[in-house]
């Protein structure tokens, strides 16, 4: 089983200080090259530095040995790796929250997730506390419709069966 993540994917969950989800939800984690090199990359925030400069022993990371397609191309260099390696491992599942690297992937017949998927499952799974979570990455860049966060936060509203 191989699971791919992309920078930005692996940056919120260190920011919300979700991070080990991604082990407990889903064992060995990979990631391409280019996105090891965007985390430890001087312009990166410390936090991600910090943390792939000693990288979990569930962390691994792999260099893309296939050819990189023109479609590829036009995405972040860590997405379109991201993509590629996940073609190449036959991954099981790719962690991506850009719509235009999410419509490629899916166009490829990979299953594909984002940063509210994970935290989604986390809490069905009663990992989390699901609009503790959101508070947290409300605090960060991250950005997506107000309906969609309304709608997972109805779904995991305490007391709900």
């Amino acid at each position: 089983m191989f699971y791919l993540f992309p920078e930005q994917a692996v940056c919120y969950l260190l920011l919300i200080d979700q991070i080990n989800l991604l082990p407990q939800l889903f064992g060995q984690i990979t990631i391409p090259q280019a996105v090891g090199d965007e985390l430890g990359a001087s312009e990166s925030l410390a936090i991600l530095q910090s943390w792939i400069a000693q990288p979990p022993a569930w962390l691994e990371i792999q260099s893309v040995t296939t050819e990189l397609d023109e479609v590829l191309q036009e995405l972040d260099l860590g997405e379109h790796e991201a993509i590629a390696l996940a073609q190449q491992l036959e991954a099981e599942l790719i962690l991506l929250d850009d719509r235009a690297a999410r419509r490629v992937a899916a166009e490829r017949g990979l299953l594909v997730t984002g940063v509210l998927g994970i935290l989604d499952q986390a809490a069905t799974r009663g990992l989390i506390d699901f609009p503790t979570a959101i508070d947290r990455l409300r605090q960060t860049t991250f950005w997506t419709s107000s309906s969609l966060i309304e709608s997972l936060l109805e779904r995991h509203r305490p007391g709900r069966p």
